[in-house]
Order: structure tokens, then sequence, then C-alpha cells
């Protein structure tokens, strides 16, 4: 698999080595992307002498890890959820700390010598046709109801001008979020938990996972017998069939342009700001600090029964549909041309949230996934999660209502393949007649509220 930010990132550094041969660990965990990389890191400082080893199947970032737009958001559009799945103090303690996300990593970034190029200048939340204004006003007025302002209402014009683009009518701005290389920042933790002594074995898939009598993850040519496993596989997880309930698997397919910084800075999107509207299949675009336009649209193909397989690999096929919304906003980019598209893939949880638990109810085997389109950043409070359950902490994170495990199961196929596809085109039709300044039919707003979790929350849309 390829992507814009892989190919930028990779540089002289050689690969990992496949893992040969049996071996022991105090924890093995499966999956070199951010969950996972960040997992390893939180043990080795939290407990320093245990020997990890981490397994992925291809090269540290391959998955969603190296295939996402780079946006580093805290919880604050999913505070509605968090308050009904954890309470409100739990609820208040998760929100403040996924709003430190971004000034967090930053900071351990620099600590570490780590060039990701993470810009801090926040997320405008927007409006890209009349039912979407204001569709952030429940969560901003339930968050200032508990004390709390995670955004901040700007001026149509400051809009426009923030965005680069006049298809933006109404939005709010998240200071405290961020855009970052994906691919860079995945090869920096990677740098960081190899100079940590975390031994990565990469082009190593996991063959098959025996339970007892102690947790063996075996390998096309090993295996690795260890005290505690992490499966920090994403969409990867539906392998299992109790995880493969949890979530559906769907794309996100990305396109961008040449570098071109001068024509960029004629249209004044100058920032790093991350911008998205209030889709449930949201349009989320950013620059990049080599002057690239990159542009995504959520809402891709559905990958039945969660099989991955192939089905995001290589170039978007739906690269001519989401450069056409690309040009549609910004009409100014169109001479540009798309150098490049991709996919990657997204795993939707009923609520929106990730789901943290033990598999099969196995104490030493957990598990972390689920972050429905929004892991850049939740995926560092993931390595808390995973770190402390590993670990047996006694606090916060270990008790956590997020990690009790699955909170919501989908229909067995054909039902959930089938069902997803009459929402998704229910939705398509919806927002279409929404682009248009009609009334959707009554039918279609109906379905579409049976949507699952996305990166804004899914009732907003209909009270838009």
């Amino acid at each position: 698999m390829s992507s814009l930010w892989l190919d930028q990132a990779r540089g002289s550094e050689p690969a990992c080595p496949a893992l040969q041969g049996a071996t022991r660990a105090d924890v093995c965990i499966v999956g070199g992307g951010y969950t996972g990389l960040w997992t390893a890191l939180q043990l080795r400082e939290q407990s320093p002498g245990l020997d990890i080893v981490l397994l992925e199947a291809q090269e540290c970032g391959a998955g969603a890890s190296g295939r996402n737009g780079g946006f580093m958001l805290s919880w604050a559009a999913k505070f509605e959820t968090l308050l009904k799945v954890c309470g409100t103090d739990e609820a208040l303690r998760l929100l403040g700390e996924s709003e430190r996300i971004a000034a967090d990593v930053a900071g351990y970034l620099k600590r570490h010598g780590v060039d990701a190029q993470l810009r801090q200048d926040g997320w405008l939340w927007t409006a890209s046709n009349a039912a979407q204004v204001d569709s952030w006003m429940p969560c901003i007025e339930l968050l200032a109801r508990h004390g709390q302002q995670a955004f901040v209402a700007l001026p149509a014009d400051e809009v426009r001008r923030l965005s680069g683009s006049a298809a933006h009518l109404a939005g709010v701005l998240s200071r405290s979020s961020a855009t970052v290389h994906p691919g860079m920042y995945v090869r920096g933790l990677r740098r960081i938990a190899l100079a940590k002594g975390i031994r990565i074995y990469e082009h190593t898939p996991m063959r098959s996972l025996r339970a007892r009598p102690q947790p063996t993850v075996a390998t096309a040519r090993g295996e690795v017998r260890a005290a505690k496993v992490v499966l920090a596989m994403n969409a990867w997880s539906t392998r299992f069939r109790e995880l493969n309930k949890g979530v559906v698997v769907v794309g996100s397919d990305l396109v961008a342009t040449a570098p071109h910084p001068e024509a960029l800075e004629k249209i004044g999107l100058t920032s790093g700001v991350a911008i998205s509207d209030s889709r449930l299949f949201t349009n989320y675009y950013r620059n990049t600090c080599a002057g690239e336009m990159v542009f995504g649209r959520g809402g891709g193909d559905f990958a039945f029964n969660g099989a991955v397989g192939r089905l995001y690999e290589g170039p978007s096929g739906f690269a001519r549909e989401v450069a056409a919304i690309l040009h549609r906003f910004y009409p100014a980019l169109a001479p540009l041309g798309i150098v490049r598209s991709w996919s990657g893939p997204i795993d939707r949880s009923m609520d929106g949230l990730p789901c943290f638990g033990h598999l099969g109810g196995h104490p030493d085997i957990v598990y972390g996934y689920g972050y429905s389109g929004n892991g850049v950043g939740p995926t560092y409070l993931g390595g808390k999660f995973l770190a402390s359950m590993v670990l047996e902490n006694d606090d916060a994170w270990r008790h956590s209502a997020l990690a009790r495990g699955l909170r919501g199961r989908f229909p067995p196929e054909p039902f959930r393949y089938v069902g997803s596809r009459v929402v998704k085109a229910a939705l398509v039709r919806k927002e279409a007649a929404e682009d248009q300044g009609q009334a959707p039919a009554r039918l279609d707003t109906m379905l579409a509220g049976l949507a699952p979790g996305g990166l804004v929350p899914v009732a907003r849309k209909e009270k838009a």
C-alpha cells in the first residue's frame, strides 16, 4: 500500500526485520499504527523493564495511520455521547484529556526530535449548505451547560477567509486541534519506539492467536509467546468474530494536488487549519507544508463482513468524484490537477467512540478499535487505555466505561452490508437535496438517522 504521506516520509530508513523463529516477551502488540506504537511507548514509560514486541503486517503506518487526512482532533464534538456512555465526571475527564492531545503530542515529539509538521491552527467545523448551518449549536450549548467552551463561533466572512473558500456559509473553530503529516508522525513514533528498545518486526502478519495456556501469536515463520497480547489492528480487528460485530468498515477516499504554495496563498489558505463540513460522510481538507491540497470524503466502499482484504489498496476508485467536490469548493485550484489518490478503511462503531476491552473475556488479551474516522488524535489516549489494561493499573483509564468492551452490535451479514448501502444511498439523496436548497424526502431523513457515528454527531445532521 502507498499514500502521499508514506511516500514522503519513508526516507532511507531500513525496514525492520520480519520475525524468524520463536520468541518470548512480556507484551506482544499486534499492529504498527498509532494505537500500537502509542501503547508500546506508554508501556515503556510506565514500566521501563518490560520486554515489548510489536508485530506489523506490512510496514508501520501502512494501515489507516498512513492513509488519513492528518486531523488531530479532540472528542469535543462527541461530548453528548461521552456523557451517555461514561457519565458526567468521566465525560469531563476524557474531554479534558482529549482537548490536550495536540499540545501533549507536540511536546512529546519535540522532546524526541521528531518533526511531524504538526500545526496547532485549529479545526474549522463548517456548513457547506444552508441545512448544515448551526448544526454544531446543540453540542456547543451542551458543553456550555457543563462549563466547557471547546468551540469559538466565527463570523461568516472569517470562516470564508480561514478556509479560503466561499462554499462555507458558517462555522466554528476548535483552537485545540491541529493538522499533522500522518506519515512523518507514524514514522517518528516508530523511530522513538526503536530507540527505546521496543522490538519491532515488520512484514510479519499474525496468522493466528492462541489464547491458552499462554497467549501466543503465530506468524508465517515464527511465534511470540507473551504474558499479555494487545490487538491494535483498527479495521483489521474484524478478523475476530467478536470484534466484527462491533463496527462497520467503510472507506474514506482522498486526493492530493501538486504542490503549489502560491496558489494556496492566493486564495488565503496559508495556515494549517483542518477543515470539514457537517455531512455524515464528511468532506475534509487541509493544505500541507509543501503546498499540496489534500481533500478527502467519507462513505466509500463498504467491506462485506468487515473483510478488508485489498479493497482499499491502490488509487481510489472515487478519485474523480472527490476531485469534483474539491474543485467545487476551490475552483481556483482546478488547474493544479490531481497527482495522487488513495483510500483507507474506517472502523465505525455504533456510537462513534472507540471500544477497549478483553477479547473473549481473556484477562491477558486486550484490544482497542472503532475510532470512527477520528483516530489521529484519540489514538494517543488509546495508548493510555491499553497500557493501563495491560499493567492492570487501578486508575481512571482501566475503569473507564470506554474500557468495558463493545457497547453495540451491528446486524449479521448480509443484513449489515445491505443495510449499510441502503442507509448510504438515503444519505446521498438527503444531502444532495440539501445542497440544492430542497427539503429531503422524509424516508431518506429517517433512514439517514440509522447511520452509525462519524466525525460529527449524527443527530446534529437531522436538526440542521
